[in-house]
């Protein structure tokens, strides 16, 4: 069995690197024992691999080959190339996080031609996970995707339930040098349309906190971690001496989520994946209108969902920093809802049910935490 890896074009992370550390984690009693395992690696990132995976250049002819005999693909986003899936393979997508902004054919402006280069990908689509229930539909109906819909949860998240998780914490503090009486501030705004794809407008990201302001506010007790989307990551440079660690580069942003004591985030996917963790989420929402209204829009209304309130200046993201503990206590309640509907199945199994899936009768993989909740999702 030929079984090709792809997360994020060429990134050694995601749902589909904790699918394929289960199956190595399985031995030879795991129906896919003796299988041959290839990342789609960027060459830029070819570092970040771990010694002794075997890889090949996204996009080069060594690429299409493998997925071309590829068995079983694995991806957490779409692989705009031209290939061929052979007959009898199935090609599984994880996606890669619940949708507030709409994607794919619901959005509200694309460049032209690139959604229906994309429909390519998503025709040889046979099995796709959902990470929540009220993602369901709006996946299936933004890609058209006609086959069966997997409510399991995202695999990339187990580790966020693991037993490990205390030890990933403390290790990757470590490495970046962080005190144990510090207190990270995990920043994640997500990508700009107009950044990406109007050539002709600025393409430099604009750094809209006040680190100025943070720094003498909040002083050395907080260090902020910087994580752009994959998609901008290139877009800024920071400062030698600057309070802002940059973490872009770091390979799993799920190692920086249980690094966090808290996160301030904008309109991304991240989240409902560090809701999981119940630490404390801020939203600096400085271009709301613009964003909701004309660039993206948005499935629901996130002033409502959010389980504290928008932000629309860096003052006030600062004031709530300062103040966490008690904003965390005034919005426990909200807090809770929003866990409720977005993250009720992140127990700790989601790669279980989606080997069983995969391979029924597959062993548990043995590497997540709890055991509430363990029975088969629903498919829808």
């Amino acid at each position: 069995m030929n079984i090709v890896y792809s997360a994020f074009r060429g990134h050694f992370s995601d749902s589909p690197r904790a699918i394929y550390e289960a199956l190595l984690a399985q031995g030879p009693d795991s129906p896919a024992a003796g299988a041959t395992h290839t990342w789609l690696a960027a060459p830029h990132l070819q570092a970040t691999f771990p010694a002794g995976i075997a890889t090949v250049e996204f996009g080069s002819p060594e690429c299409i080959a493998a997925l071309e005999a590829a068995d079983l693909v694995v991806s957490n986003d779409h692989i705009p190339l031209d290939w061929e899936k052979k007959a009898g393979a199935t090609y599984l997508q994880t996606w890669h996080g619940t949708p507030l902004k709409r994607i794919h054919n619901d959005v509200l402006w694309a460049p032209e031609g690139r959604l229906a280069y994309l429909e390519h990908d998503i025709a040889r689509w046979d099995l796709l996970l959902s990470p929540n229930t009220a993602s369901t539909e709006r996946l299936r109906k933004a890609f058209g995707f006609s086959g069966p819909i997997h409510e399991t949860g995202l695999p990339r998240n187990d580790l966020l339930s693991s037993p490990q998780r205390d030890q990933v914490r403390a290790q990757v503090r470590a490495d970046l040098g962080i005190r144990d009486d510090q207190t990270v501030v995990l920043y994640t705004p997500t990508w700009r349309d107009d950044l990406v794809f109007n050539k002709t407008g600025p393409q430099d990201f604009e750094f809209p906190l006040d680190l100025d302001d943070f720094g003498a506010r909040l002083g050395t007790g907080h260090v902020l971690l910087l994580r752009l989307h994959n998609m901008v990551m290139d877009r800024l440079e920071v400062a030698e001496g600057s309070v802002v660690r940059d973490v872009c580069s770091h390979p799993d942003i799920r190692d920086l989520y249980l690094a966090a004591d808290l996160m301030v985030t904008d309109y991304s996917s991240t989240m409902f994946d560090f809701a999981i963790t119940g630490k404390p989420l801020l939203f600096f929402t400085y271009d709301l209108d613009y964003f909701r209204d004309e660039l993206r829009g948005f499935y629901f209304d996130l002033a409502e969902a959010a389980p504290t309130p928008l932000l629309r200046t860096s003052k006030e993201i600062v004031d709530a920093i300062a103040e966490i503990d008690d904003l965390t206590a005034q919005t426990r309640d909200r807090y809770a809802r929003f866990r409720e509907t977005f993250t009720h199945l992140e127990d700790g199994h989601a790669t279980d049910r989606v080997l069983q899936l995969l391979f029924p009768g597959a062993p548990a993989s043995g590497s997540t935490g709890t055991t509430e909740g363990d029975e088969n999702r629903a498919e829808r």
